[in-house]
């Protein structure tokens, strides 16, 4: 067991690629803002056309039969979240055991406030930043659900894709300006998107599941919560002048604040009506009647 814990940390934490990781927009893949607006633009507009045009084909809402797609999607996204999830949380611990030292008289830093705050000057590179950049590779993964709510014919499609599109918008602010609290926001979102997505692939390939679990609404409210915490924290750091400095990224926070606020939107939107909007993972009383079409 000893040998398989200290493998395992040393593939998502130790290893010279994670260690060495450094932010760059020439090195990377996906890490330029030309290719970020591009994508958005293409993604957006792809599927308000499909939208429209299923709208204008098809009568009635009728869904397209995508067969066992979005069941093995969910299955690798959350994978991929359980992987995400397990490396962030063991590249935090080692910052901060290999930086504890360093904030000895520096400053009044702990590692509470770190994961809240970076300090003024941090640099997108490391550990953690390794994780936020793969965390931000998924977003584009992320991003399928909203042209299978398209091709399906869901309710609140054209929301759900807006959402997608503002979920890899802040995740590559996150690198870019080496935003503060984004640890926790990872830990947090992968967590969730784990539980979620894995009820959502068991549902979905038919396997024994309690009708009308509200999985996906549970996950949601959590993760909103956690963002509603963060967010008051680095305002309390950050302009309280608990930090001693400010906390890093500050600009992009506040940006990342409106999309937060747009997603919350978005969020009472589906759920508001009678939760029609089921989206990453499982169905609330009021949609279980859809769960045959996930």
């Amino acid at each position: 067991m000893a040998a398989a814990t200290s493998t395992a940390a040393y593939w998502l934490a130790e290893h010279p690629a994670i260690v060495s990781f450094r932010w760059s927009p020439t090195g990377l893949w996906f890490s330029t803002w030309a290719f970020l607006l591009g994508f958005l633009a293409s993604y957006v507009a792809l599927c308000l056309a499909l939208d429209a045009i299923l709208a204008a084909l098809l009568r009635r809402r009728r869904p397209l039969p995508l067969g066992p797609l979005p069941a093995a999607h969910a299955l690798l996204m959350a994978a991929v979240s359980a992987a995400i999830f397990a490396g962030t949380l063991l590249s935090a611990l080692a910052e901060i055991r290999d930086t504890r030292w360093s904030w000895r008289g520096r400053s009044r830093t702990t590692p509470f406030r770190w994961l809240l705050c970076f300090p003024p000057g941090t640099r997108s590179s490391g550990r953690v930043f390794f994780w936020s950049y793969a965390y931000y590779l998924s977003r584009y993964l992320h991003a399928a659900r909203g042209l299978f709510a398209v091709l399906q014919r869901r309710r609140g499609a054209a929301a759900r894709v807006f959402a997608h599109a503002a979920s890899v918008a802040m995740a590559f602010l996150w690198l870019e300006f080496s935003q503060s609290f984004q640890v926790l926001a990872i830990l947090a979102s992968t967590l969730a998107h784990a539980v979620a997505f894995g009820f959502r692939f068991w549902v979905g390939a038919g396997l024994p599941a309690a009708r009308g679990a509200p999985v996906a609404l549970a996950c949601q409210c959590a993760l909103l919560g956690c963002n509603l915490l963060c967010h008051v924290g680095v305002v309390w750091m950050h302009f309280g002048g608990v930090a001693g400095g400010g906390c890093s990224g500050i600009g992009a926070w506040v940006f990342n604040t409106l999309l937060n606020a747009a997603l919350l939107w978005v969020f009472l939107h589906c759920y508001g009506k009678r939760g029609v909007c089921d989206d990453d993972g499982g169905a609330t009383a009021a949609s279980a009647r859809h769960n045959k079409d996930l």
